[in-house]
């Protein structure tokens, strides 16, 4: 939670990281974008989950799903199917979520590589946008971004951001942001918010003295911070695939 939150507070979002089964349909009553991460699962927490994105779409606002860890265990993999039943905006996870929730959809997917590169999960992205009318975004090397039909190819980023613990989840707290500026273009809206994440990574490592995973961490954070217009036109790296 810590890494997530202060990812949207640098780019001048206002979390608030709620999971209480009391005040969690008040949280989505005030918050212009809800998103359901599966990291921590216990009862009264999945519960809380399905109940803030029930009311989300009642409101009429958007919501994304971080499918963390789907395929790992039984429970983890039925509960993230149930919220994706519930009806999200927007789904980003690995090639090996995506895989194995698209597997679990019934999507005619066998098998879970943790391995997988991103696009060997796009077929799979692909008919989940299309079975539950939603964008799909796996990411990896290259991220692909998808509503069923489109496809859209982001390669910015760099591979020390997967030595750094939950920036796979600030990732996605970061396109539930971008959603509340623009909730009716959810597919642009998740593929910037790759982009500049990506692309805050770049620039954060260049900031490191000794570069690693430590100094990357302290550089993305400055760097979402610091980013301009002129930056992201410079340095994203977006291509229209399909």
């Amino acid at each position: 939670m810590d890494i997530m939150a202060n990812v949207l507070l640098a780019a001048g979002c206002s979390p608030a990281m709620a999971h209480s089964l009391d005040e969690v349909e008040a949280f989505v009553g005030i918050s212009s974008c809800l998103l359901v991460n599966m990291g921590t699962l216990s009862p009264d927490w999945v519960a809380s989950k399905k109940l803030a994105a029930r009311r989300a779409v009642e409101l009429g606002k958007p919501w994304v799903l971080d499918p963390v860890g789907c395929g790992a265990t039984p429970v983890r993999t039925a509960s993230c199917l149930q919220l994706l039943g519930c009806g999200p905006s927007v789904v980003r996870g690995n090639a090996s979520e995506i895989l194995a929730l698209a597997g679990a959809a019934g999507s005619g997917v066998r098998g879970v590589d943790s391995t997988a590169a991103s696009k060997d999960a796009l077929e799979a992205a692909k008919q989940l946008a299309t079975a539950h009318k939603c964008i799909v975004a796996v990411s990896g090397e290259v991220d692909y971004v998808t509503d069923g039909k489109a496809v859209v190819g982001v390669r910015n980023g760099h591979e020390l951001l997967t030595l750094i613990t939950a920036a796979g989840c600030s990732l996605t707290a970061l396109i539930a942001a971008f959603l509340t500026v623009a909730p009716q273009q959810p597919l642009l809206a998740t593929v910037h918010a790759l982009a500049v994440f990506g692309l805050a990574g770049e620039e954060g490592l260049k900031l490191a003295p000794r570069p690693g995973p430590g100094s990357l961490r302290v550089g993305l954070l400055d760097m979402l911070h610091l980013m301009d217009e002129a930056t992201v036109k410079a340095g994203a790296r977006i291509e229209v695939v399909a």
